[in-house]
């Protein structure tokens, strides 16, 4: 393993260490390959050396996928300037092309083995699927006494959101990272974008050869490291870039400088930030460098020795340095650098060489003359507000509004300033079962963030979050250049009437906007949509072509021959395809509909690409409730700008659920997965966005827009108009199905109290057979064939499998005192086990009753936001539960309203009496899969008998997180199911957060079977499990445990008057007041 040909002086060579084919022949074709790609590029192969490997501690999975490693030596040739990157960028040319025509082309046999680790004339990188004491021993090299290096970046961890491979491995070419890009999918989606308008007088016709930047197969590291690899080539320094993709928060900096701010704002109009908790490590082989997110969410120390010696780590004492030795200890700040010179052999401060760079180019003076603020345009006036109740209603019918809308979103978000709050969680039907018609953003489900990236807390980290955001064009992402920022800053992207006539108005230089209709006919049915939509498209780029910056898209022309486009396919329709078209980031996109008017609306049109969004039928609703005295107590003025406010604070509630801090980040991200739509659908007009579950496809997307046309428009002309009563938040008679409904409430109380086994198959027979009203995809599954019966004494007996049950986590203050007790009682009868939920218990509880009943829940439950948790609670359990997530609000913490905090629950949980309990949305000791891990280790040397239980909930993906949970050594995972009941909750989130646990447990089962795991862990699950079938259903896809709460709650008087947050529980279930009680 030795090289036998001379190599030139260092700078005049680089080094290839790539992955290849363990097959010879197919190796052979990869490298022939490569090297006709370094000829072409005008460099010379010097030769190639085996890199020696040592695998016989292998894992069986690494050795499966284990690449034969090669360095390549490459002699500098003829290159593109003189700089001292020239060659490195010729190296990157090389580099590109030959992941193009090897890794990704399709067309060579074993080419997905092919991966370039690096190829550099200044850094090697040795890497691949080992565990961090396997590293010295398979690559000998490392021990050689003649290797040297100034640098070293050393990664290890075990993979927690993606399935570990060789190339995934850290380091990548220029960074290793601890953490999570949480809006990677927009980030690559926006890069991708941008390749149309990237020019660079330092690559000159080689920038097409670079293309595509990001590759699709890449984890978010490998995304973030294409990326930074380009910004860096292109022009910038390593800092400087670094600085553009992880920008300081500073919308709210009060005491930054005034050329720091100007920098990022002005690198705000290039860029968005590449957001989540992330600590950064980089090198170019010359300088070194450390950086944390905004949130710091990822631990980094320093220390530096006597002979010079600088180690950053994400824990202490990874390298034993004698104290003595020791001359200097530190740790990055959010937001912060440290920089390491080799050359100039310095550190370099943060405060130096963010200065140094942000006065590289006069930023302020080129914002001064190009950026505008939304407010500083000219006043226009918007469109009149409609002058009748009788033409409201009209325009609502057009719109899908229900009186549910009114009453319960946007009634509340003027009242209380906030996402409204709901309970009970969620038993109506999926949206692509539902027998009525259902709004395009109902069939998509948000995304949140559990265990490997922890979700923000924006009441407590309002600092660092962000609603700005900007509309206009981009320019060349590698020129900086004045024009860059010729945009408008929009302090909210939603909209007033009059806000958006600014925009639609606009005559400033640079500026010009075009209104778009997005309607479709409806003498074309059905296929009129996908029709409407490539015209729409077309319209889209004439008006590009002929200089138009600023598309806004409108259905104000809605009328009897026309029907909207769902605001929503529009939006991310024509974002796509420009996208694809490489045009995207030319124009600015605003839309005016009269669709959107929750949270929920807003987080997809912005997730999907909108810049800004005027939801008029909206403002129209709040001006008319006011008319008809619906809404009293407010001008329409307050109320339209109370109601913004709540939707905008709801928005970074969502993005805040994900990890994501600015608007600016979450913009495009398509932090969703879609239940219910087809595979068609989702490539045309929301490409990439996860889909599991297929359905709808764009002729039933039209189909419904229709069914909401006629309701407006209909062809028999109907005396007077009613609002539809909608039933989609509270059971109402012609509204949603829902499976708890008044006739099966009533079997479930009535089979529970007289103990009557054939009551309760009539509940269950009303809940099970679902085939006239489909609610669960549960319901879309049946039982194979005719099995052949086993004797009943071969079945567990009744004993044993109510050992596996258990009731959900409800917290004492959310129900009472005796709903709480009789949990408690009657599982530790069963043989089964309740919960604590977040809430603690009272220790009087521990001591057994004079009847042998014992009022101690067997679980407890270890939240965000101890409540309740302390050193003797913890030895009262048999089993501790740490809550990552909950069903009915995933990403979000436990909510107990004030007035549920009585005197007596005060004092278990050590809180105040009359104060809301908002517990963190993450646990503020719990931000990576590491520190869960530590968490589980010292809940078991608090209670060694106890089994560590993991809380999770069903989202794409959660199979991968419960091996990380495997891997940390908990004993039991729960799979939640989104549709699982809450005391309080965010409406947004019961409706919309979260997957079926269907999906959830059966990804789980076999992602712990497919990594060897399933044999170390318990699988549980909840959620709305309400029968013996569903029992059945979640043990054949993998569940062993089962979880019962608003069945529990049902059974013991619950009769689903969804007001627990209210505590006027008329029942006395989830109430403190003793009167109701």
């Amino acid at each position: 393993a030795i090289c036998d040909f001379e190599l030139p002086a260092p700078g005049e060579y680089g080094v290839g260490m790539l992955f290849l084919p363990p097959d010879p022949a197919q190796r052979q074709v990869c490298e022939e390959l490569f090297a006709r790609i370094v000829e072409e590029e005008g460099q010379r192969i010097l030769g190639w050396r085996d890199v020696p490997t040592y695998n016989a501690a292998l894992g069986h999975t690494a050795k499966l996928r284990e690449p034969f490693q090669r360095q390549v030596f490459i002699g500098r040739g003829e290159v593109q300037g003189d700089d001292a990157l020239a060659f490195e960028r010729k190296l990157y040319v090389i580099c590109k092309r030959a992941e193009n025509a090897i890794r990704y082309s399709g067309e060579v046999k074993g080419g997905d083995f092919f991966y370039p680790a690096s190829l550099s004339s200044r850094t090697i990188v040795y890497k691949g699927m080992l565990i961090s004491d396997q590293v010295v021993d398979y690559f000998p090299d490392l021990s050689d006494e003649r290797f040297e290096a100034a640098i070293a970046l050393v990664h290890s961890r075990f993979s927690t959101n993606t399935f570990p491979s060789w190339e995934r491995a850290h380091p990548y070419r220029y960074i290793i990272h601890n953490g999570e890009i949480n809006t990677v999918r927009g980030n690559g989606n926006w890069m991708h974008a941008r390749e149309g308008m990237l020019a660079s007088e330092y690559f000159g016709d080689d920038i097409d050869k670079l293309f595509p930047i990001i590759h699709e197969d890449g984890s978010d590291s490998a995304k973030f490291d294409n990326a930074l690899e380009l910004l860096t080539l292109g022009g910038r320094s390593l800092a400087h870039a670094v600085m553009m993709m992880i920008p300081e928060p500073w919308e709210n900096h009060e005491t930054m400088s005034a050329e720091k701010r100007a920098f990022y704002e002005y690198h705000s109009c290039l860029m968005e930030p590449w957001d989540g908790p992330a600590s950064v490590a980089f090198t170019d082989g010359v300088v070194v460098g450390g950086m944390l997110d905004r949130n710091g969410f990822r631990p980094s120390r320093y220390y530096i020795a006597k002979d010079d010696t600088l180690v950053l780590s994400s824990e202490t004492g990874v390298l034993s340095i004698p104290p003595e030795d020791v001359v200097f200890k530190g740790r990055l700040q959010p937001g912060r650098m440290l920089l390491i010179d080799t050359e100039e052999g310095r550190i370099i401060s943060d405060e130096e060489i963010k200065h140094q760079i942000a006065t590289e180019h006069p930023y302020q003076v080129w914002l001064d003359a190009n950026l505008v603020a939304l407010e500083d345009l000219p006043e226009a006036e918007g469109v009149p507000l409609l002058e009748s109740h009788e033409e409201v209603l009209h325009w609502q019918q057009a719109f899908g509004y229900t009186f549910e809308d009114l009453r319960v979103f946007l009634k509340p978000m003027v009242q209380v300033l906030k996402d409204p709050v709901g309970s009970m969680g969620n038993d109506a039907a999926l949206a692509a079962l539902s027998e009525r018609p259902q709004l395009l953003y109902n069939y998509f489900k948000q995304h949140f963030a559990q265990v490997t990236n922890p979700p923000l807390d924006p009441l407590r980290e309002e600092l660092i979050t962000s609603a700005e955001t900007k509309i206009g064009p981009e320019r060349n992402l590698l020129v900086p250049e004045p024009a860059s920022c010729r945009q408008i800053t929009l302090q909210r992207p939603i909209l007033k009437n009059d806000e958006l006539e600014k925009l639609r108005q606009v005559d400033l230089a640079g500026h010009k906007a075009e209104t778009i209709p997005i309607l479709f006919k409806r003498e074309d049915g059905e296929a009129g949509l996908a029709k409407a939509m490539d015209a729409l498209c077309a319209k889209v780029d004439a008006a590009i072509a002929e200089g138009c910056n600023l598309i806004i898209l409108s259905d104000r022309g809605v009328n009897a021959d026309h029907v909207p486009i769902p605001a929503l396919l529009a939006v991310s329709g024509v974002h796509h395809h420009l996208v694809r078209l490489e045009t995207r980031t030319r124009v600015g996109l605003a839309l005016e509909s009269g669709e959107p008017r929750e949270v929920h609306h807003f987080c997809l049109l912005l997730g999907y690409g909108a810049q800004a969004i005027n939801p008029y039928m909206a403002f129209e609703s709040l001006n008319d409730m006011i008319r008809e005295n619906m809404l009293e107590g407010y001008t329409y003025e307050e109320a339209e700008e109370r109601y913004i406010y709540a939707a905008i604070k709801g928005t970074v509630k969502v993005m805040a659920k994900m990890g994501i801090s600015t608007i600016k980040s979450y913009r495009g991200a398509q932090i969703f997965e879609t239940v219910g739509l087809n595979q068609e659908v989702v490539d045309q007009y929301f490409t990439w966005t996860t889909t599991q579950v297929k359905g709808m496809g764009i002729e039933d997307i039209a189909r419904e827009a229709l069914v909401r046309h006629e309701a407006a428009f209909p062809q028999i002309p109907t005396n007077g108009r009613t609002l539809d009563v909608g039933g989609h938040y509270q059971w109402r008679k012609g509204g949603e199905h829902h499976l708890f409904n008044p006739k099966t409430i009533h079997l479930l109380q009535r089979a529970s109290r007289a103990n009557d086994y054939a009551v309760y198959k009539q509940y269950a027979e009303l809940i099970n057979d679902q085939s006239e009203r489909l609610a669960t995809l549960r319901s879309l599954l049946e039982f194979k064939g005719e099995a052949e019966p086993v004797p009943i004494e071969e079945v567990e007996p009744v004993e044993e499998i109510t050992r596996r049950f258990k009731s959900g986590a409800m917290s004492y203050g959310s129900i009472s005192k005796e709903a709480h007790e009789d949990l408690a009682i009657a599982m530790n009868r069963l043989g089964g086990k309740s919960n604590t939920g977040e809430g603690g218990e009272d220790p009087a509880r521990y001591v057994i009753e004079p009847n042998g009943d014992s009022k101690n829940s067997a679980i407890k439950q270890v939240a965000s936001g101890r409540f309740g948790v302390t050193s003797h609670y913890l030895t009262q359990a048999k089993e501790l539960q740490i809550k990552m997530a909950q069903g009915a609000k995933p990403g979000e913490g436990g909510e107990l309203p004030g007035p549920k905090v009585y005197p007596w629950i005060a004092k278990v949980r050590h809180s105040t009496p009359g104060v809301e309990l908002i517990s963190p949305p993450p646990h503020h000791d719990i931000y990576s899969i590491e520190d869960l891990a530590q968490l589980i280790h010292d809940l078991k040397n608090s209670n060694v008998d106890a089994r560590i239980n993991v809380k999770l909930v069903s989202e794409f993906g959660v199979g991968t997180v419960a091996a990380g949970v495997a891997k940390g050594h908990a004993d039991v995972v729960l799979i939640s199911g989104h549709d699982g009941g809450t005391g309080a909750s965010p409406q947004t989130s019961i409706k919309h957060a979260g997957l079926p646990w269907e999906l959830g447990i059966a990804e789980t089962h076999q992602t712990l079977v497919l990594n060897d795991l399933r044999s170390r862990i318990v699988v549980e699950t909840d959620g709305q499990l309400k029968t013996g079938r569903d029992v059945v259903v979640a043990a054949l896809l993998g569940a062993e445990e089962f979880g019962f709460a608003t069945t529990a709650l049902v059974a013991m008087g619950c009769i689903m008057m969804r007001v627990c947050h209210l505590d006027t529980c008329p029942v006395g279930v989830a109430t403190q007041n003793p009167e109701l009680r």
